[in-house]
Parts: C-alpha cells; structure tokens; sequence
C-alpha cells in the first residue's frame, strides 16, 4: 500500500535505504543501544497492522478480492518495477529491456535456433540468458499466458514469431505420429515423458531423476525404464530425438 507514493524513491539516487535510528538514552539507559530483541511475532511476512491478518487472498472469477480486518478493499492502481543484474532501476519497458538483452547474445533468429538445435541441455541456454538479465517469469506475466514455452516466449519477444503453448507443441509431437516409432514401454514411457513436458516445459526431461518421480515409477526403476530403449544412452538419445521433434 503507497498512499503517499513513497515508492517513486525507489527510482531517487539519494534514497539509500532505512532511516538511520537515532539513540538517546535517558540517566539509567546503557551508553550503548541494546541489540533488537526478536519477539517471535515477526514472520517475514509484513505487518498486518493492528488486528489484521495476512492470507493469500481468494479468487472469484479472475479478479482478486482482498479483505482486511473483514472489510473488502480494492486495488485501485499497480506499478510493477524491475532492477536489471547490477541491481539498477529499468526505466524501459520490460519487453525492449528484454528484447535488447537476448539480441546481444544471439543477433539474430537463426543464430538463437543454431545455438537452441545444438545445444544437448536447452536448460544451459536458458540459464544463460537468466544470466545476462533476461527475466523470463515476469515476461511471461506480462504475456499474460503462463503456458507459454521458454523458447517460444524467447522467439515472441525478441524475433516477434507467433509463439505455441507447451500443449500445443506436444499435440503437434502426436498428430505427426513420432511416438509409433516406439512400441510397448518405451512409447508409454516417451508420452508421459511428452505429458511430462506440456505442464512443467523441458527442463526436467533433460535429467533421468525424472524417472525417480510418478508417473515413472511405475514403469520400474531407471535402470529398467533405460533397459525398454536399449540402455541409458540409447534413452538419452530418444530424449534428444523427442525435444528435436517438440521444437520442429
């Protein structure tokens, strides 16, 4: 809540941080300020103020409705601010400050999909960027589409391509008909790795731990899912061949 829009401080190179305290101890106060003492009723999560409560507020409809102290309260305005990796304000907007960040590392469409189809771990290149202060969350809040794909989020913001949703790339894997490349287990194992993918996006198809959590269970253990492809590279490389196919 800024009711006097103290936050346009955060943007003044003279605002510095906190106050500082001012001590003056009276005839039978120590010289030396006492240590805050920590009451146990400080949370981390604010201060609710006098009888107030802090809840993660409900939803009705697609509009969030908050309460204090039983009373309804409307949000009247929003202003969202990001610091950049040295911890500076961003004045632009997001998208150009974003746009900008990934064309240095790759200048180009082409250059981005070379380095995308070469890389082994899609992971790395996303870390990278996340490196150089490409915010990719908060874009992603932006968009307003949550299912969007980091790399379709990537080719939206900086190259302008029309992006596809996790579910839309991993219906377009089954309607080419990959998987009957697969028979028994193995093609059971590739779609729920492909389901796998539609809600939680690549990362965790490039590491087997996969394979220690459900719905992998319960086509044995990782040595024995590795087994229905031949062995674990033979399984590596089936993985490689179905994010080939996702991102065709």
């Amino acid at each position: 809540m800024d009711f006097r829009n103290a936050s346009r401080l955060f943007a003044d190179p003279t605002f510095d941080g906190d106050p500082v305290q001012i001590y003056e101890p009276t005839d039978d106060e120590p010289v030396v300020p006492p240590d805050p003492v920590d009451d146990g009723e400080n949370t981390g999560q604010g201060d609710p103020g006098e009888g107030g409560t802090l809840v993660d507020p409900p939803t009705t409809g697609g509009f969030i409705k908050y309460r204090v102290n039983d009373v309804e309260v409307n949000v009247v305005s929003e202003r969202v601010q990001y610091y950049d990796k040295a911890g500076k304000l961003i004045t632009e907007s997001l998208i150009d400050y974003s746009k900008k960040n990934i064309m240095q590392e790759f200048a180009t469409l082409d250059d981005f999909l070379k380095s995308w189809n070469t890389e082994s771990r899609k992971q790395a290149i996303i870390d990278e960027l996340q490196e150089h202060g490409v915010l990719l969350d908060s874009l992603r809040d932006i968009a307003g589409n949550k299912d969007l794909d980091d790399f379709d989020l990537i080719c939206h913001v900086a190259y302008d391509k029309k992006p596809l949703t996790k579910a839309e790339r991993a219906n377009n894997v089954k309607k080419t008909g990959y998987l009957y490349k697969y028979s028994g287990m193995a093609q059971q194992v590739l779609d729920a790795l492909l389901e796998k993918y539609k809600f939680d996006g690549i990362k965790d198809l490039e590491t087997t731990k996969i394979l220690d959590n459900e719905p992998f269970t319960k086509f044995g253990s990782p040595f024995k899912i590795a087994s229905y492809f031949g062995g674990k590279d033979a399984y590596l490389e089936a993985v490689r061949e179905l994010e080939k196919q996702i991102y065709a």
